[in-house]
């Protein structure tokens, strides 16, 4: 009986974590990245609970096959998010090369008169 209330409480923290992964997708779309910071590092003591919980606890075959397809969506939300946060970092440095490599050509036309045809290296 003990054994299936701790369970029944570990499901309800992993659900927890789940929605939390959804609310994050959320806000990384929303491009609200400092809350959801936030909520990943608030995150990491259910995570730490659920790891303690599931070394002491004994699942029947149900409860563990339950129990992993709860873990399989979890992975699969964490692994989405992973992978909008690396494109959002790869156009973001996209943009920056391409903010910097104008900055150079405008410094190069708005400098000194006397540099007038001097030479630009647009490759850097």
């Amino acid at each position: 009986m003990q054994d299936e209330k701790q369970f029944e409480q570990l499901m309800m923290q992993y659900n927890q974590l789940k929605a939390g992964a959804e609310d994050i997708s959320r806000m990384i779309d929303n491009e609200d990245f400092d809350t959801a910071i936030t909520r990943i590092k608030a995150r990491e003591e259910i995570f730490l609970n659920c790891k303690c919980m599931r070394k002491y606890l004994e699942l029947t075959p149900v409860q563990q096959k339950e129990l992993e397809t709860l873990l399989d969506e979890l992975r699969d939300l964490e692994l989405t998010n992973i992978r909008k946060v690396e494109k959002g970092m790869e156009e973001v440095k996209k943009e920056l090369k391409a903010s910097q490599q104008t900055q150079k050509i405008q410094q190069a036309y708005d400098g000194n008169p006397d540099d007038i045809g001097g030479t630009i290296n647009i490759q850097e």
